[in-house]
């Protein structure tokens, strides 16, 4: 498929612009020693009832050492290409009962923004993905699709998976 090729193309750049010494291509700096890479930490949220489970559920990273490095930027500064990578778990936990569950989500994503706040994911891995009811190509909940696969966001949040190759598992059946 056409992304899987753009993925590889911008991997390798990644590698050549990452090396100790060269400039960024977003910024056209130095980029030290942590070739550009910058934590990118995972707010815990709440959600009520009805909304991604049947029951309120909170999601909360009890390992978070995701980092991002921007690739590409608009002209107003905004990014435009992003890569996503380090290990992520979250502890989900079913408010009403207290039931939890650890969910790995420590994928690796190419994000690719449109300027009109469409964006899509190109990902290695596992996420965790929301769903409302009616809102993209999987079901209500608190998905954790893990495989090689594309997830296309519209401006308001719809999502739908074009999987290459993986498995999806709906973390709301683990703690209800």
């Amino acid at each position: 498929m056409r992304w899987r090729l753009r993925i590889g193309a911008v991997l390798a750049v990644v590698l050549v612009a990452t090396a100790p010494g060269t400039a960024s291509a977003a910024t056209g700096g130095d980029l030290g020693g942590d070739g550009g890479w910058v934590p990118a930490p995972q707010e815990a949220f709440e959600m009520p009832a009805g909304a991604r489970c049947d029951f309120a559920v909170r999601v909360r990273p009890v390992v978070d050492e995701v980092r991002k490095l921007v690739l590409a930027v608009y002209p107003d500064g905004s990014p435009r290409r992003e890569l996503y990578t380090g290990a992520l778990l979250n502890e989900v936990t079913n408010l009403e009962t207290g039931v939890t569950s650890l969910a790995d989500a420590g994928g690796s994503s190419l994000v690719e923004y449109a300027t009109d706040g469409s964006m899509t994911w190109y990902v290695t891995g596992p996420v965790l993905l929301g769903f409302r009811e009616n809102a993209g190509s999987l079901p209500r909940g608190l998905w954790i699709v893990d495989g090689v696969f594309r997830v296309a966001f519209t401006p308001t949040f719809d999502k739908t998976i074009t999987m290459v190759h993986g498995t999806t598992h709906n973390v709301c059946t683990d703690v209800d």
